[in-house]
């Protein structure tokens, strides 16, 4: 038991509380400071007996929060109280009225949308997506309720050593999946960046620790390189009385892996592993004169790569940024890139949403950018009231719109649409009004007809063909990229569906007094499973519709009596005693075991074929809906879609010790050719390490030799020792593993 001192631990709080007010000091109006305080009194009184796993007192996590919308955000007093408040009405007695009668409707509002949903969900629907699904209706009230999550999940991700493995791939991998595409799309880059390196951190420590070593390694020789860069620059910009600062930042650590990965590079080959940022302080209405003129001052120095420049100024991006970048050759036969952009520029780059309404209210006109978000908001809407599937489709449908590239398209009349990068002639027609969508047949993109799946580039001039007689079907949804256009196909085939679910349940009924069965709910839910269809509602669209053929319902009929006569050859087993004896009897005693769940029992399961996972593997378990229990590595590429939605159907899995059993794996050997090099290989491999290979292909162009091989091994340790053997082969340059 840890000795707690309840008196360094009460200073250590308000320590915490005053940096808090201290920060928020410049934001606070008259009252405020008295509201905080008594939401930071209420919120430490009701967590006063809770401790974070870390074993830290509660109260300094809802404490981090706020200081997050204060200092990484930029939010205001009522996020101050609605963060410090957040976890109160989930964890303790306080209810959402007692906030309300202290703090007012906004507050209670916020918090509402911050609170989980408790409750009992559908077999196969996700709670997390569920939860996500909540916080975003209040979104469309409140933009704050998502900003305070970001925070709370910064926070969480920042204190994530404390938890359990299979939790923190869990929240990691969920992170992943959507709150770093989320605050990309507030424009909220550090955090997005942090979110990013912090997944890598918990879900592929090694390569997270190399890449934070190398960077280290790499800092003298950067800022020495940096400070020789920018002098010539500095100096003209100061000659030129322009009021700016300079820095020099390296990319985010998951941005240099996501290079290493892509490229298949190693470290030393990313040449952009920093950007240099040119922030000047300017007059709004000499923005975009100034930065192009620090443009010219950059490129009279070094020469420009043409196909590198990003003029985000005269045309922001989606999320409100703004900002010039050009990747210029140093002097060193060194490409690096040059951000250009003004002080409030910078401030909505690093805040994001709330940085848009600090500069929107003092000039008393919509920015761009803010414009931008606001139609974006907008679009979520339309998708939460359009969507009443399931919380996954939701999910798939509001990722699709967390887009971080647009295409810049025109109407025959030359009016600007900003579009999600890969939308198509049909996107753009519901972007333009739902009943031109509706009845597009087609468009003609720069004077040439092309069908509605048409992809648009930028520059692009779009006209839309219409048609009275056409209407929107299945096809479609695969046509389109925005959730506008989503929503909408889906409103129209939801009203034909109803038609096909209303004659397919009358055509079931018939069809059942034929052959004289009961139509009864067990009945038709047999149906239902004997024709591999998800709902009953599936069942009957799909029989209303011809899918399925109404006479082929006599075949359920016939298989029902022929099971009728059959015995069941297996026996019975009773309990889970039993269950285990019959899995070693049907398997032999010396069978691999993987330790499965909380109590670590030894279970019947599965290897995944999407990752093959091999003892020794870093592995996690996942209840499928009718497989059982698949067992997937954690850097399988399936890993992120299934830890983020359905957290619930994970559990922990890690291997015994090794019975000397044979599992498949692949190897890519990268060489130069020579004569005898694959005789060589297969010596290391069969005489070294008595391991049986399953196949062996090669190819060679001009000398260089590329090849993969499938052999068994009985653990990792085992694999890599054969890595380590192959890689001495004299010609060998890179042996890696595939799955």
């Amino acid at each position: 038991m840890i000795k707690v001192d309840i008196e360094e631990e009460r200073k250590e709080i308000l320590k915490r509380y005053r940096r808090l007010l201290r920060v928020a000091k410049p934001l606070l109006r008259d009252n405020d400071a008295k509201l905080i305080k008594k939401a930071f009194n209420i919120s430490n009184e009701a967590h006063k007996d809770m401790r974070r796993k870390s074993g830290e007192p509660y109260i300094y996590h809802p404490l981090e929060v706020a200081l997050v919308c204060v200092e990484e955000i930029g939010l205001g007093t009522t996020s101050i109280i609605a963060a410090l408040l957040h976890d109160v009405v989930e964890d303790t007695e306080l209810e959402l009225e007692d906030i309300e009668r202290e703090f007012g409707p906004k507050v209670a509002s916020i918090i509402d949308g911050l609170t989980k949903i408790s409750g009992v969900f559908e077999y196969g629907t996700s709670q997390q997506a569920e939860n996500f699904r909540k916080m975003l209706i209040t979104l469309s009230d409140d933009v704050r309720v998502i900003l305070i999550k970001l925070a709370d999940r910064l926070n969480n991700m920042r204190t994530l050593d404390s938890m359990p493995r299979h939790k923190q791939l869990k929240i990691a991998s969920e992170t992943k999946y959507l709150y770093a595409p989320l605050s990309h799309r507030l424009g909220l880059y550090s955090i997005k960046s942090e979110l990013e390196d912090l997944y890598l951190k918990f879900t592929d420590k090694e390569t997270y620790e190399f890449i934070v070593n190398k960077i280290k390694e790499s800092r003298v020789s950067r800022n020495k390189f940096i400070k020789t860069f920018v002098a010539p620059i500095e100096a003209e910009l100061k000659q030129q009385n322009f009021k700016f600062v300079v820095k020099g930042r390296p990319k985010s650590i998951f941005s240099i892996y996501n290079k290493m990965k892509k490229q298949n590079i190693p470290f030393e080959e990313v040449y952009d592993l920093f950007a240099i940022r040119i922030i000047i302080d300017t007059e709004l209405e000499n923005e975009k004169a100034d930065c192009w003129q620090v443009y010219s001052v950059v490129t009279d120095f070094y020469r420009p790569n043409p196909d590198r420049l990003r003029d985000w100024i005269s045309t922001p991006r989606a999320n409100g940024y703004e900002s010039l970048h050009t990747t210029v050759m140093s002097q060193t036969g060194q490409w690096v890139e040059v951000q250009i952009r003004t002080q409030r520029m910078d401030d909505i780059a690093e805040r994001g949403y709330a940085a848009h309404w600090k500069y929107k209210e003092k000039e008393n006109s919509p920015e761009k950018g803010a414009v931008g978000l606001d139609d974006w908001i907008t679009q979520v809407r339309t998708v939460l009231e359009n969507n009443d599937g399931s919380a996954i489709e939701f999910m798939d449908d509001f990722r699709g719109n967390l887009f971080s590239d647009e295409v810049f398209v025109f109407t025959p009349k030359g009016d600007l649409k900003v579009l999600p990068f890969g939308a198509t002639a049909l996107d753009f027609a519901f972007e333009i009004h739902s009943e031109v969508g509706s009845t597009c047949i087609g468009a003609k993109v720069n004077q040439k007809l092309v069908p509605i799946g048409h992809v648009l580039k930028n520059g692009d001039q779009v006209e839309i063909l219409t048609s009275k007689k056409q209407r929107p079907n299945e096809d479609w949804l695969k046509h389109v990229m925005t959730s506008r256009a989503r929503a909408k196909i889906k409103d129209a085939l939801k009203e034909e569906k109803k038609q096909y679910i209303l004659d397919g349940k009358e055509i079931v009924q018939r069809k059942l007094k034929q052959m004289k069965m009961e139509f009864s709910s067990m009945v038709v839910e047999q149906l239902r499973a004997f024709f591999e269809t998800k709902t009953t509602t599936e069942f009957y669209y799909k029989v209303g519709k011809g899918i399925i053929d109404p006479t082929s319902i006599k075949t359920f009929k016939d298989f029902k009596l022929d099971k009728k006569d059959k015995k069941s050859s297996m026996s019975k087993i009773t309990d889970e005693s039993s269950f285990t004896k019959e899995i070693k009897n049907l398997k032999g005693p010396e069978h691999d075991q993987l330790l499965i769940g909380e109590d670590m029992d030894v279970v019947d399961y599965i290897l995944a074929k999407c990752c093959n996972p091999i003892p020794g593997d870093d592995v996690f378990g996942f209840v499928t809906v009718n497989e059982g229990i698949k067992i997937h590595r954690t850097s399988c590429p399936n890993a992120l879609e299934l830890l983020s939605n359905h957290g619930n159907r994970v559990i922990k899995a890690r291997w015994t010790s090794q019975q000397e059993i044979a599992f498949l794996a692949g190897l890519k050997i990268v060489g130069t050719d020579r004569v005898g090099l694959i005789s060589d290989l297969t010596k290391v491999i069969s005489n070294e390490l008595k391991v049986n290979m399953r196949s062996i292909t090669v190819d060679s162009d001009s000398g260089l030799f590329e090849g993969t091989i499938k052999l068994y091994v009985h653990s990792t340790g085992h694999l890599e020792k054969l890595i380590h053997n192959l890689s001495k082969v004299n010609g060998v340059l890179k042996v890696s593993r595939f799955d």
